[in-house]
Parts: structure tokens; sequence; C-alpha cells
């Protein structure tokens, strides 16, 4: 189940302070929540303009889009060092994304791939302006 407000969550699960959530094992899930949010309040993306992509196989991307009409994808990862997968990969392909944006809870942008960027969740509509 995916929960859009990580709060409502964190209520649920009975999380109470920070050391409890970086204690619990959907610390992960929380991230990703929290992050994909973020990303949709600061593009300024209705419901209905955000899609969730898995394959049979497994493959998977947390937020797809359109923005300025170019496909643009989204992974959140909570990691300092975020790497390419290979979901990462078969999205790219599958979709025909023009540029997928890995979204991680530190500050630095990294280019992971001529198609694959990791940023900071304040970089994202800066980010997004150089694949207009």
């Amino acid at each position: 189940m995916y929960f859009r407000d990580s709060g409502l969550m964190h209520a649920l699960l009975e999380i109470d302070s920070q050391r409890a959530l970086e204690r619990h094992p959907r610390l992960g899930a929380s991230w990703e929540g929290f992050a994909l949010e973020s990303v949709i309040r600061e593009l300024g993306l209705r419901s209905e303009q955000v899609f969730f992509w898995a394959t049979h196989a497994g493959a998977e991307l947390d937020l797809f889009t359109f923005v300025a009409g170019k496909r643009i994808g989204f992974e959140a990862k909570r990691s300092d060092a975020p790497a390419v997968t290979k979901s990462m990969r078969i999205s790219i392909d599958e979709l025909g994304l023009d540029h997928l944006f890995v979204v991680h809870p530190g500050a630095a942008v990294i280019r992971l791939h001529e198609r694959i960027t990791a940023l900071g969740l304040g970089g994202v509509a800066r980010a997004l302006e150089s694949v207009r």
C-alpha cells in the first residue's frame, strides 16, 4: 500500500519520533513517499499527471510524468551514493524517457548516465530546466 502522506503512514505504524523512524523497517518506504510527494508538489503536478510504472518481470519506476512535452522519470533512493539499477535502464528503454532523476537525501548533483541524474530534493525544479 502506498501512502502519499508520510505523516499519516507514521501515525498508522505508531512511529512517534525521528529515532523510531530511523530504526523502522519501513524507513525506505517513508522516504520514497515523502520524496515523491515533494517532487509532485514542487513541479505543480496534478494526480492525473503522475504515474507509477512496472513490468511483470519486476522492473519499476516510482514516478513517470511529462514535463514540457518530455518523458521524465523519478526514482527515490534513500542513499548517499545512488547508483544506476537494471530497473532504471529498462524504464529508460521501455518508456523512452528523455531523462530519469534519482532523488536522494543529500545535496549533491551526480551525473550517473547520460540520461540519469541523481539530485537532492531541493534541486528538482532547477534540474528540470536542463532537460526542457
